[in-house]
């Protein structure tokens, strides 16, 4: 494994306010929602908040492989794990922000908060140098000289050190 890479991926995940986390449905179908990262560890694991009650928590219980997926004008991954749902009120406790008691009003104490923790397992990103003007230079750059537009795409192994 490569820890420039792990590291990379890590710092694309804690950079990004939101990701969309997808799930499977009952039926095999994918599901996916916009959420918040509330903490990044280094080794790519995640926590979320989450209602007990929501449909990604029911997702879960029958399937918990998962996919995140972060994403801006030069940057972008993948990370697919596994998500359990946990009743934590200490680590609840711990990552407790005012942006979270919009989606639930009743506190810390409400009986449907839960988390959700993201085992990652693996990631691939792929990455753009200079942002979007420079990206859209390099696509015009590839329409010219028939060359792949420049940037980097690699996959990494998450998880546990």
């Amino acid at each position: 494994m490569n820890r420039a890479d792990q590291e990379a991926a890590v710092g694309i995940m804690r950079d990004h306010r939101f990701c969309m986390l997808t799930t499977f449905a009952t039926e095999g179908e994918l599901h996916s929602h916009p959420m918040t990262p509330q903490q990044v560890e280094d080794s790519g694991d995640a926590w979320f908040f989450l209602d007990a009650t929501s449909e990604t928590a029911r997702n879960l219980a029958k399937d918990p492989r998962i996919n995140l997926a972060f994403g801006d004008d030069s940057s972008w991954l993948s990370v697919a794990g596994t998500g359990t749902v946990r009743d934590d009120r200490s680590k609840i406790d711990e990552l407790w922000n005012s942006m979270v008691e919009a989606w639930f009003p009743e506190g810390k104490d409400s009986p449907d908060l839960r988390l959700l923790r993201i085992e990652a397992s693996s990631a691939q990103f792929w990455d753009t140098p200079g942002g979007k003007v420079a990206s859209a230079l390099s696509f015009v750059r590839t329409k010219v000289t028939g060359k792949r537009p420049a940037g980097e795409s690699d996959s990494v192994e998450l998880g546990g050190a």
